[in-house]
């Protein structure tokens, strides 16, 4: 490329303009053509094969929040992949975890990043809870013409709302409807199961240790009824991704606590197998 010995070094003048705080507006006035919604998708005939993620679970304890994921993506009844992330931070007091279409589901926690970070550099300071809920709502709507073809993102977002002191989960459908969920929740493939398992061995006093229990107790309940969502892998060390969310902002347990937090799991999984039990009444 030829150097360009005529450049000024100054920025182009879309970044000196004074506009909105999201950076998807800014995005949508000077190159629309770059915001995923925008775009036109080839015609297609059948049901079209990527990869998509599955499982994500939620829940919130007195201090915080945890959200989680299992480590599979499939391309219709194969795995795609064993390894995949799909729960990643958002900002300092928040996490998205992804579930659908891998590809676009990671691009859009990109773009939602880029989007809480533009909104604090131009405003000083931090979207409330309740906004960057709002924002990511508006994302997925963004992606509605695609989420039609079979493109669809389905995220869960938790995070630590400063203002209120407390952890929230919201979840989301394909339109960009958004629910705030109370104690817990799940989305994916394999919810179904999760959210049944979480059902049972939720309470509202559980300490942090006993809610990244839970939530992986529910992603195993899932891993064993849904054939989209991974278990434990231990013969590959690949283990749930688990983040906890507190006053203190975001942490991701390491490979060592999720795995021992996993093998615990596992382990009273040989005498009972269908897990802990709820008492009867």
């Amino acid at each position: 490329m030829e150097a360009n010995t005529r450049s000024t070094g100054r920025l182009p003048a879309a970044f000196l303009t004074p506009g909105s705080s999201s950076f998807m507006d800014f995005l949508a006035e000077h190159s629309p053509e770059l915001l995923p919604g925008r775009r036109t998708l080839p015609p297609v005939q059948g049901a079209i094969e990527v990869p998509h993620g599955t499982t994500i679970v939620a829940a919130s304890f007195p201090g915080g929040v945890v959200l989680a994921g299992d480590r599979r993506a499939t391309m219709g009844n194969m795995i795609a992949q064993r390894d995949i992330e799909k729960v990643f931070p958002a900002d300092e007091y928040s996490a998205v975890g992804i579930a659908g279409t891998a590809g676009l589901a990671v691009e859009m926690v990109r773009l939602f990043q880029l989007e809480l970070e533009h909104f604090e550099k131009v405003e000083g300071t931090q979207l409330s809870l309740e906004g960057k809920a709002n924002r990511l709502s508006t994302m997925i709507r963004g992606n509605l013409g695609m989420a039609m073809q079979g493109l669809a993102v389905v995220p869960l977002f938790a995070g630590w709302d400063v203002d209120r002191q407390k952890g929230r989960i919201f979840s989301y459908d394909v339109t960009g409807g958004r629910s705030e969920e109370h104690g817990y929740a799940a989305t994916g493939s394999g919810s179904l199961f999760a959210r049944g398992s979480m059902k049972k061995l939720y309470r509202e006093d559980l300490s942090e240790r006993q809610a990244v229990t839970l939530v992986v107790q529910a992603l195993y309940d899932a891993a064993d009824d849904d054939s989209a969502t991974g278990g434990p892998d231990v013969a590959r060390r690949i283990y749930p991704i688990v983040t906890v969310i507190t006053e203190d902002g975001y942490r991701r347990l390491t490979e060592t606590e999720a795995s021992d937090v996993s093998r615990s799991v596992l382990e009273r999984r040989l005498d009972q197998p269908d897990g802990p039990r709820a008492e009867l009444l």
